[in-house]
């Protein structure tokens, strides 16, 4: 394998990965010289070595971090080739099997099925107390609910902000229903990151990489969305950010990916589900909210992603779609949401998986009770 191929910054002396520098068929003692002062200026420790009739240098230690195609710079060299693998922190997750990322009730992965559910952004307490007391009721363990957004247009809504927060905190509390939401700056985590259950990061800001790194930090689930512009590849180096900076819960998100059509808001690629499952081992779940665009696409959407295997489901749900200021088209009506969630149990039986479940129902009902009188005093 040719280590030029690999885009980004090669970790060089990771594991049993050997590194061989292969110098041009005509170099002679000068130019052998030459790259050696070169690779020692490096900080690179190398042993000369000969494969066939051709020089080369093995590399042997160093604490330098160097694109291969840095190296293969050098006056003289050919090529830089691997012998042995070097994993990325993603790709090791797959060595101990599934990880299971949990939050609250909500677990994500090895067996079991998660979904979280709620309006796309926050705006008044008695229509999200309505939304958070009907999906817990149908069986969603965890809240969904923007306070930052980041749009496109400058024009649109962009959340609630801090006000909006309190109101997610509190209704959250009241009910029993741990949340994620969105962080859009860093600036955000210092400020009020660590009132959060869980960090969603949003399929725009899924390569901002401060943000990234100040969220590792906070030591939280992360829910990282792909972004509708990029590769699995990109997807699961913006996930090595997080992994690099601390973070060890983190689910991906898959919601959908940008084509010329319009009859969708974005192609949701399904074959990604299984792909990912089979080469990491991090949790994958689907928005079928958002790759809709259209509230009667997101049930069928979402029982294909679990029939592909998803670890969870990220839907949008409202009771007055009419009243919101935010993607109003999507966001699927309580009753078909109840309906969905009959069929999410049936399919993680059918594929052998465990959809989890909040408190029980007596919990439950003291708990809507209760939460509806703790926001009336």
């Amino acid at each position: 394998m040719v280590l030029g191929s690999i885009p980004g910054e090669i970790p060089l002396f990771t594991g049993a990965c050997v590194v061989i520098i292969l110098l041009h068929p005509d170099a002679g003692l000068p130019q052998r010289s030459s790259v050696q002062a070169a690779l020692t200026d490096l900080d690179l420790q190398v042993e000369e070595t000969r494969l066939g009739d051709r020089l080369a240098f093995v590399v042997t230690g160093g604490d330098r971090t160097l694109p291969a195609d840095a190296l293969a710079r050098i006056p003289g060299v050919e090529r830089v080739l691997s012998l042995g693998s070097t994993k990325s922190l993603v790709e090791r997750t797959a060595d101990h099997g599934e990880r299971q990322v949990s939050l609250g009730h909500a677990s994500f992965g090895a067996g079991r099925v998660a979904v979280v559910a709620g309006p796309c952004t926050v705006e008044g307490v008695d229509d999200l107390l309505a939304v958070a007391q009907r999906v817990k009721a149908a069986g969603a363990t965890a809240l969904r609910g923007g306070v930052f957004k980041t749009r496109t247009s400058p024009h649109a809504f962009q959340g609630g902000g801090e006000q909006a927060l309190d109101r997610l905190v509190e209704v959250s509390r009241a009910v029993g229903l741990p949340f994620f939401t969105e962080l859009t700056d860093p600036r955000q985590v210092s400020s009020v990151g660590e009132r959060l259950d869980g960090v969603q990061i949003g399929a725009r800001s899924m390569q901002n990489f401060p943000l990234l790194t100040e969220v590792a930090a906070l030591g939280k689930p992360v829910l990282l969305k792909r972004h509708m512009a990029a590769t699995v590849d990109e997807w699961l180096l913006a996930a090595e950010y997080l992994l690099n900076g601390g973070a060890d819960d983190v689910v991906l998100c898959e919601r959908g990916v940008r084509t010329p059509d319009r009859h969708v808001r974005s192609m949701l690629d399904l074959g990604v589900v299984p792909y990912l499952k089979r080469r990491i081992g991090l949790p994958v779940v689907v928005d079928p909210s958002h790759a809709a665009g259209d509230w009667r696409l997101v049930p069928a959407l979402a029982r294909a992603a679990l029939a592909a295997g998803a670890d969870g489901l990220l839907v949008e749900v409202h009771g007055r779609p009419e009243a919101t200021r935010c993607d109003a088209w999507q966001a699927l009506p309580p009753d078909d949401f109840d309906a969905l969630m009959r069929d999410a149990d049936a399919l993680a039986r059918l594929t052998g998986r465990t959809l989890c479940r909040p408190t029980s129902a007596s919990a439950a009902a003291k708990a809507s009770s209760s939460s509806n009188e703790a926001l009336s005093a």
